[in-house]
């Protein structure tokens, strides 16, 4: 026979559950960040090179100075062969190119004669992303166009020694596989924090909070409630969207168990559900949240390991950031869903998960009761 607690915890999870409901905003706040925000994010990162506008001065007209001019092609780059410097001034002043290529008269024949010919590469720096990626991306394709017309030209068809790399997990480089899988992490930390610290500033505004106090029931059975309601919307959303928009509509391949990833979901669940709830206390409004939010969750995105390598951080940080539970998540992600990684790789990150949610859940239960002592 189900107990009292039992029954009470599931009652008052169901309250929040129907609450969400009532709230339209939220509910398309939950369907944009696991449907439009992880495609947006997978097909639009701003490190790739899609259709650069790249003017090129041939004024060498040469075999050399032609297959460089041809290895600019969609849709990486978009090519704009133009006659003068006046024009590419023009272009770059308007914004019409990114990148302008000029090479010069008697390349080919310098290149022969073993001379080292200079290739001026203008970059419209104000467009930083493509600018950044694009800059060596282009230094690299006339280094190796120059590399093979020589080899070509003197008969040696390889060189003494040969670099073969080869892409594990990712052969094509695909921006897709790697910017939803990111993303998805991303939005169930932040969804996740909101709907807990929402649900309960909403019965603080609402006076429903004193409502609560008078019923038979304990704190921790309604921070229990609220943390199984918030994170079973999330969790629901998260297969969901893993699914139908990241295997589905991307085609984005998993490696690993899916099983074993919604695993690690629910203990990421259980730590940043008791997060949100925790800065609920301390927050009197949903703009005191919200802004409190901000300053929480940007560390926790860009210092988990998602965006950049933990090991190109600052020692310290990296230290800091092993107490947060989207470092953990993040590894174990990765982990699964890149390489197929399965549970004896990934326990140890899972126990440091069940450790940092325990404490989370523990120090947000004493703010919770302390809140509801003080009447709200």
């Amino acid at each position: 026979m189900i107990s009292r607690d039992l029954q009470n915890i599931f009652r008052l999870g169901v309250k929040e559950l129907w609450s969400l409901l009532r709230d339209p905003m939220m509910l398309i706040l939950i369907a944009y960040s696991f449907t439009l925000a992880v495609s947006s994010a997978a097909t639009a990162l701003p490190e790739t090179l899609h259709k650069a506008p790249i003017a090129i001065i041939d004024e060498d007209q040469s075999a050399l100075s032609r297959r460089i001019v041809s290895s600019f092609y969609p849709p990486n780059f978009v090519v704009f062969e133009v006659g003068s410097a006046a024009e590419i001034d023009d272009g770059m002043d308007s914004g019409r190119y990114t990148f302008a290529l000029t090479i010069p008269v008697g390349f080919q024949r310098d290149v022969l004669a073993g001379d080292q010919p200079a290739v001026q590469l203008n970059v419209d720096a104000t467009r930083m992303s493509q600018a950044f990626a694009g800059s060596g991306h282009v230094q690299q394709m006339v280094n190796h166009e120059v590399a093979e017309f020589v080899q070509g030209f003197r008969g040696s068809a390889t060189l003494p020694v040969e670099l073969v790399p080869r892409m594990r997990f990712n052969p094509a480089l695909e921006q897709a596989w790697f910017g939803s899988i990111m993303e998805i992490i991303n939005q169930i930390t932040m969804i996740s924090i909101i709907l807990a610290g929402a649900a309960l500033i909403r019965e603080r505004e609402h006076g429903t909070i004193e409502h609560l106090l008078v019923m038979p029931v304990t704190p921790g059975q309604i921070m229990l409630a609220k943390v199984w309601a918030t994170g079973l919307v999330v969790f629901l959303a998260t297969g969901l969207s893993l699914t139908l928009v990241i295997e589905g509509a991307l085609q984005v391949p998993i490696q690993g168990s899916v099983l074993l990833f919604m695993a690690c979901v629910a203990l990421h669940l259980m730590a940043t559900t008791s997060m949100g709830i925790f800065m609920a206390t301390v927050s009197r409004s949903m703009p005191q949240f919200g802004l409190l939010l901000i300053l929480t969750l940007l560390p926790l995105q860009m210092l988990s390991g998602g965006m950049t390598p933990r090991e190109s951080m600052p020692e310290a940080a990296q230290v800091l950031m092993m107490a947060a539970p989207t470092t953990h998540f993040t590894a174990v992600a990765q982990a699964i869903l890149y390489r197929g990684a399965g549970f004896e790789v990934v326990w140890p990150q899972m126990l440091a998960m069940f450790v940092i949610a325990s404490i989370f859940f523990w120090l947000a239960m004493r703010r919770f009761r302390k809140m509801l002592l003080q009447g709200g």
